[in-house]
């Protein structure tokens, strides 16, 4: 197998701590691809969050209110990981997503910016819940500063949800592809699957049948 990035995120929250990995299995044609698209601002590498990764201070001039700096919005509830789903959204044509662009975008999402510096959609007025997913760069070190706008660029974002969380599966599925969607049409880019493949209707329903059947034996589990 030829390592390239694209084809799962691995996600491991720890108290404050974030460990995000994205691998991609080797697509030789992809792999070209990306490797032009990346010139301008380097090669995509395996973003990895922990707990410095996020900027100190993000009250950039013009930042919104919104679009707070580093916090705890967003952190993942303790437990172990037993399921993530990865899609990403990449911008056509080898242009790039910029900061003002990404800010506006995140917060029409329906997105807060927090926790390791990258985005998180959080249940309504149950934060503490954790995440329902977070968005990542995808270049490393996979998350944004928004102290210095001006200088984010980047090729593509990665949407993830890790299980189990504030939410059945099927229904976390069921907000972050939306968001994904939404976000891919605002930065004019489209929404790829976990292998970087344009992410189609059979997919989606695979991925919905996975997930009904994740949280049937997630509710069998619990019931025992």
């Amino acid at each position: 197998m030829n390592w390239d990035p694209t084809v799962a995120l691995i996600v491991a929250f720890v108290g404050a701590v974030l460990l995000v990995g994205i691998y991609l299995l080797g697509m030789p044609g992809k792999a070209a691809q990306i490797r032009r698209r990346g010139q301008e601002g380097g090669a995509r590498q395996e973003p990895s969050l922990g707990a410095d990764s996020a900027s100190d201070s993000a009250a950039a001039s013009g930042e919104p209110s919104s679009m707070p700096g580093k916090s705890s919005q967003g952190e993942r509830a303790d437990g172990d990981i037993e399921k993530i789903v990865t899609v990403h959204v990449e911008a056509s044509d080898g242009r790039m997503i910029h900061g003002q662009d990404l800010v506006v975008a995140a917060e029409k999402a329906g997105l807060t910016y927090g926790a390791m510096g990258i985005f998180h959609r959080l249940v309504d007025g149950k934060a503490s819940l954790g995440p329902i997913f977070s968005v990542a760069n995808m270049l490393k070190p996979g998350h944004f500063d928004l102290a210095d706008l001006d200088a984010i660029e980047s090729p593509g974002l990665t949407f993830f949800l890790t299980l189990p969380g504030p939410m059945p599966g099927l229904d976390a599925w069921e907000t972050m592809l939306p968001a994904a969607q939404r976000m891919a049409e605002l930065l004019g880019g489209q929404v790829l699957d976990d292998r970087r493949n344009p992410m189609g209707r059979q997919r989606i329903a695979l991925l919905r049948d996975e997930l009904r059947a994740y949280d049937r034996q997630r509710e069998m589990k619990m019931m025992r």
